[in-house]
């Protein structure tokens, strides 16, 4: 009934999905970049040309007194090549790199700070091979940079990745409180209904065993009916833990050793005859103090104790030991059993996780519940390996 199993590979399809699709839009947006780049040298090659040809046209003072046809037709249309530019960023230089002019650079810093054109000089260097053109007297090279429109396109996929990220992050966090919300209130109402319903019975059968003992003196029958009076009983303080989730409990300050020991020996009374139990007994340990509610506390260990017992499969051995420092008591609790792999250290504390196939897998996670919940606390498997045992912790705060 291993659930979880099923909800990872679907994590993993979903995370597979979208690395698909981020690198599909990664590859899509690189090769919008790389056609707009090519473009843009083509207009600097352009650029680069039509200058070539402006400074091969006579000036109006060398047409005066000569024929108006002097001065070539295209004139105007070359400058309008010339003047096009105004988003590429230009830098002129000779074959020293020193720079003869500028276009679409900030021409307020230029002249503010000298070395404000090499920086840029620089980049540009860094981004492309400068393009190299003969003006008929000297040899020249075109730097250029990428404009603000191509530098945001090629940011945009990075920019977009980040966007996505957070806004799966968040959409992670409200789904996860929503269905832990659920998952309490399903606790919740599962809980109480079950208590009310075993309240009946319970009842019933107390009255039963009442006038079974007015009617019979037999010691055996009596002795018989002691032992079912045991189990009501204990199906009375099921029900009445039941009806405790949801609410509030009433914590009390008590020695952790005492519950330890006291249900560390009902568990063994019912255990198979080749478990162990080897647990401190509270006349030889130091007092233990912590806030408890001592029914659903004794649950938590009852989870615990059962839990190892059923993956020792009927003979090993089960200890416990606790201790304290300055702010909390430890409670650690091992088995000789099957072990948990690492991989589901987390896991085993999900509802419906269970390696046994009729189990619901709800012990350990009420376990956690009680912990965490009502006692601020924390349970972990501290270790645990495959076919040597395993180890829980329990931490609870110091009152």
């Amino acid at each position: 009934m291993d659930i979880y199993s099923k909800q990872s590979k679907w994590k993993l399809y979903l995370a597979i999905a979208a690395v698909g699709i981020l690198i599909a839009s990664l590859i899509y947006t690189n090769g919008v970049a790389s056609r707009l780049a090519k473009a843009e040298r083509e207009r600097a090659e352009l650029w680069a040309k039509a200058l070539i040809e402006l400074s091969k046209m006579p000036s109006d003072a060398d047409c005066i007194g000569i024929d108006p046809s002097c001065i070539d037709a295209n004139t105007d249309f070359i400058f309008s090549i010339v003047e096009s530019n105004k988003t590429i960023p230009v830098i002129l230089t000779d074959a020293r790199k020193n720079i003869q002019d500028f276009v679409n650079l900030d021409e307020k810093r230029a002249t503010q700070d000298t070395s404000y054109l090499r920086k840029q000089l620089n980049k540009m260097a860094a981004q492309h091979e400068p393009i190299p053109f003969d003006n008929g007297f000297d040899q020249l090279f075109l730097y250029y940079k990428n404009s603000k429109l191509l530098t945001l396109l090629i940011y945009f996929p990075y920019f977009q990745i980040g966007l996505i990220m957070v806004f799966l992050f968040v959409g992670y966090l409200a789904i996860s409180a929503a269905q832990r919300a659920e998952q309490n209130q399903v606790w919740v109402g599962l809980a109480k209904e079950t208590a009310h319903q075993l309240g009946t019975p319970i009842t019933a059968i107390v009255a039963w065993i009442e006038n079974l003992k007015v009617i019979t003196e037999d010691e055996v029958a009596l002795e018989m009916l002691d032992e079912f009076q045991n189990d009501v009983n204990r199906l009375e303080l099921i029900a009445e833990r039941f009806s405790k989730i949801g609410a509030v409990p009433e914590l009390k300050e008590a020695n952790i050793m005492e519950s330890l020991e006291r249900n560390m020996a009902y568990m063994s009374k019912r255990a198979p005859r080749k478990v162990r139990f080897d647990y401190p007994k509270v006349a030889n340990s130091e007092i233990l103090l912590v806030k408890i509610n001592q029914n659903l506390f004794d649950w938590v260990f009852e989870n615990l104790l059962k839990n190892a017992l059923d993956a020792m499969e009927g003979k090993g051995k089960i200890s416990a030991t606790a201790f304290q420092d300055d702010d909390f008591v430890y409670i650690d609790i091992e088995d000789t059993g099957k072990g948990i792999p690492a991989s589901k250290f987390n896991s085993v504390f999900k509802p419906g996780f269970s390696t046994k196939k009729r189990g619901w897998g709800l012990g350990l996670s009420l376990t956690k519940r009680i912990i965490k919940n009502y006692h601020n606390g924390k349970v972990f498997v501290k270790q645990s390996e495959v076919g040597e045992g395993t180890t829980f912790r329990i931490q609870l705060p110091k009152p």
